[in-house]
């Protein structure tokens, strides 16, 4: 009987000395910005000692077996396993905290990182954050953190030290904005840090930091494919598929970042480079349609019916859910990005190594569940056994959409599937901050006085 293969990295402490590379290949200009108004602290990495070290210790990644679906291996790239996050956002997140922590350490200076986020991405810098000041990396003075999440990822924002101590809680306010469009805190958090940041700076020495930039994640999502090379490498093995729930394909684009630094080192062959699979939910379906129709117009839908039980089906095309409780139904509000700037890059990666996109609805994603629980059996964490206690659906997601593609014939045959499981949690899981800890905004005005 074959052992299935499980194997762990830190995938920064592990590929410290690889990241250069990376930075190299995706940034012009690594040195810090710190003009009027725009800020960053540049990509340089503070010394690996042993408070650093500590510091990056959620950074593990496993790569484990999972059997076959339909006469194809499946293995689950597991991001997910940092208790403070249980998501991938784990990763970057400490690679930014660390970049302003050497940044303050060079310059005395005080940064303050500020993101709009759905939820996970916030959650995982204000984890980092945590982290650093409990390392002991920076002072709270020095080091701090804003966050805008919409009232709609509500349930998914965590308490921790940064709300229950007073004085964090002051320096590190989390905002929730109550608008009607989710991702309108993107626009809100930029129109504040273009107003604002200059005097910010000028009236309290604060580097206000807008980190929501592409390269700050990509970086770090290039050691997927490290990982990838060192334990699984795609040129002893046949063709593979990697699949990723996505809003904006942040994790997948990093991964094949990493692929083309490890492609120009001569590590790995361009043409044993892995397709890719998008799998999105009927909410933000944006990057399948862009890719299946060139438009992220909603009109590129499928025709559905609804039939006499009240569900909505179509038969026209594989590519988005047979059945469906609602057309614009919002499987997780994770995934709230519309138009992403992201699509074309993601698009070309695609034509260029072979892929696909797919839509699943709630209701498949149900059908699934007792089979995929089956799949996760072995897992140290596995699926609850009732859905309604996650709260975080990505991993699911993109489990049904694999299963889907490959009973649709949207997967070559003899392909392995790469599952990136890059987030599931459960309500036992989250500690859900008090009210008292949250800062409702509306407006730029709200964030102001927040903030300054």
């Amino acid at each position: 009987m074959t052992t299935a293969l499980v194997a762990e990295r830190n995938l920064i402490l592990d590929y410290y000395e690889r990241l250069p590379q990376a930075v190299a290949a995706l940034v012009d200009d690594p040195a810090p910005v710190t003009g009027p108004g725009a800020f960053s602290p540049g990509f340089a990495l503070p010394e690996p000692d042993a408070a650093v070290r500590g510091f990056f210790e959620p950074a593990r990644a496993q790569w484990r077996e999972l059997g076959t679906y339909a006469g194809h291996r499946l293995v689950l790239l597991d991001l997910a396993g940092n208790p403070g996050t249980h998501t991938t956002k784990t990763f970057p997140s400490l690679l930014i905290v660390a970049r302003a922590v050497e940044y303050i350490r060079r310059t005395g200076e005080t940064v303050m990182i500020f993101t709009p986020t759905s939820a996970n991405k916030g959650t995982a810098l204000r984890d980092a954050v945590a982290r650093a000041l409990a390392a002991g990396l920076a002072t709270p003075d020095q080091l701090r953190i804003a966050t805008l999440a919409p009232a709609s990822g509500r349930s998914k924002l965590r308490a921790g030290s940064l709300t229950d101590d007073a004085e964090l809680r002051a320096r590190n306010p989390l905002m929730v904005y109550d608008g009607e469009r989710a991702e309108d805190v993107k626009a809100l958090a930029r129109q504040f840090t273009d107003a604002y940041a200059a005097d910010l700076k000028r009236r309290h020495g604060v580097n206000l930091w807008f980190s929501l930039d592409l390269r700050n994640y990509l970086v770090a999502d290039t050691a997927r494919a490290f990982f990838e090379q060192d334990v699984d490498p795609t040129d002893a093995a046949g063709p593979r598929l990697h699949a990723h729930a996505v809003s904006s394909a942040f994790g997948l684009l990093g991964y094949h970042a990493g692929r083309d630094v490890l492609e120009a080192a001569g590590a790995a062959r361009a043409a044993s480079r892995p397709a890719s699979l998008l799998v999105q939910h009927l909410g933000t379906p944006d990057m399948v349609l862009s890719l299946r129709r060139g438009s992220f117009d909603r009109t590129g839908l499928p025709g559905y019916d609804r039939d006499g039980d009240g569900l909505w089906r179509q038969k026209a095309d594989p590519h988005f859910p047979g059945v469906a409780d609602e057309v614009d139904e919002i499987l997780d509000p994770t995934f709230y990005t519309h138009r992403p700037a992201t699509s074309p890059a993601m698009n070309a990666i695609i034509a260029r190594h072979g892929g696909d996109g797919i839509v699943v609805s709630r209701r498949e994603c149900l059908e699934r569940y007792p089979e995929l629980r089956e799949l996760l059996a072995d897992h140290p964490r596995p699926l609850p056994d009732d859905p309604r206690a996650l709260r975080e659906w990505s991993l699911v997601m993109a489990l049904t959409g694999v299963c889907n593609a490959v009973d649709r014939g949207l997967v070559d045959p003899g392909r392995d599937v790469v599952v990136h499981g890059s987030g599931w949690y459960t309500d036992d899981d989250v500690r859900t901050p008090a009210e008292s800890a949250l800062v409702p905004v509306s407006t730029v005005e709200d964030i102001t006085a927040a903030l300054m």
